[in-house]
């Protein structure tokens, strides 16, 4: 048994503890919901599987246990709520583009699939959250139903072929250089650059190039890539597929030139990469202010085994 002196030289410590519990109760800042706007416009079945698995993080209807609003637990539901609403929010789904709205379902599904989401920390404490299989073969049919492949004729492979001619005439010669709200500007010289992967999607029915300049390229082939070093610069062409009946696949129409730039003094806050997506023939930058940065570094957090960067052939690092 605990001694009535020992008791007496524990109350002290207890009573700062106390203190010390319900001071910090007064310097969080709780989340808040804010308004359903524009929720996402999906069949009653897809939407209800995303209410259950994803809603409490993902849109301004988050339900929270009383432990989630206590310090420091609040804290963190604070951090993962925000971050989680920075990616993408059901409370706001439909002011995106449609195409901005396929993407972000086929990464929701790729994220399921790959296991990342719902996260393992959430589920332990609600389990009713877990998909099963028949939940994520609804989502995989209601993305694939949005996003039917389309055939082309042979004038719309022409016409495109046409368009990149002028692309690469206008990204050569053009005197002014369009630069994105956080100061990534376009790189007309990418084209000299070495080829490091190609990717195809055709859950968007997109095709990417993807070029790399020198320091890139060194870095792949010393496996010298966690972190790439500061100068590296990557650029990801990215074609609408024209797809062919008989299986064949061909470039399509520009959909958009996205740049990655690594410079740790200018983008500490995105673990030193900076973003640059530009859109069509006009290369449009994307983005109304600098913001943007963080919402493509919380895209890119999934491919930190590989420094922040998808589509990285380490199996060829000894590429020539």
């Amino acid at each position: 048994m605990v001694s009535s002196k020992k008791l007496r030289r524990l109350w002290p410590i207890a009573g700062i503890l106390l203190v010390g519990i319900i001071s910090i109760q007064f310097i969080q800042v709780p989340v808040q919901n804010d308004k359903v706007t524009h929720p996402i416009n999906a069949p009653e079945e897809v939407t209800k599987i995303f209410r259950k698995a994803c809603y409490d993080c993902h849109s301004n209807e988050s339900k929270f246990n009383w432990y989630d609003k206590v310090a420091p637990v609040s804290w963190l539901v604070d951090h993962d709520v925000k971050e989680a609403r920075s990616r993408f929010n059901f409370s706001t789904f439909d002011t995106l583009s449609a195409t901005d709205q396929q993407v972000r379902l086929w990464e929701m599904v790729n994220m399921v699939l790959a296991g990342k989401m719902p996260l393992n920390s959430y589920t332990t404490l609600h389990p009713e959250a877990k998909l099963t299989p028949h939940d994520v073969e609804v989502l995989k049919n209601y993305v694939l139903s949005i996003s039917p492949t389309k055939y082309h004729d042979s004038t719309q492979i022409k016409s495109a072929e046409e368009e990149q001619k002028v692309l690469g005439d206008k990204s050569t010669i053009s005197k002014k250089i369009p630069m994105g709200p956080n100061g990534v500007r376009f790189i007309p010289d990418y084209k000299n650059w070495e080829v490091i992967s190609t990717t195809s999607r055709f859950d968007n029915h997109t095709m990417r190039v993807i070029y790399g300049n020198k320091v890139t390229v060194n870095a792949i082939r010393g496996g010298r890539i966690k972190p790439f070093p500061d100068g590296a610069a990557i650029v990801k062409v990215v074609y609408n597929i024209i797809e062919e009946k008989n299986g064949e696949v061909h470039p399509g129409a520009l959909n958009n030139i996205q740049i990655m730039i690594k410079d740790e003094k200018r983008f500490p806050e995105s673990k030193g990469w900076g973003f640059g997506k530009f859109n069509g023939t006009d290369l449009k930058p994307y983005g109304e202010t600098a913001a943007f940065n963080t919402t493509c570094y919380n895209c890119h957090k999934i491919a930190d085994e590989t420094g922040y960067v998808f589509s990285i052939p380490l199996e060829n690092k000894n590429l020539k």
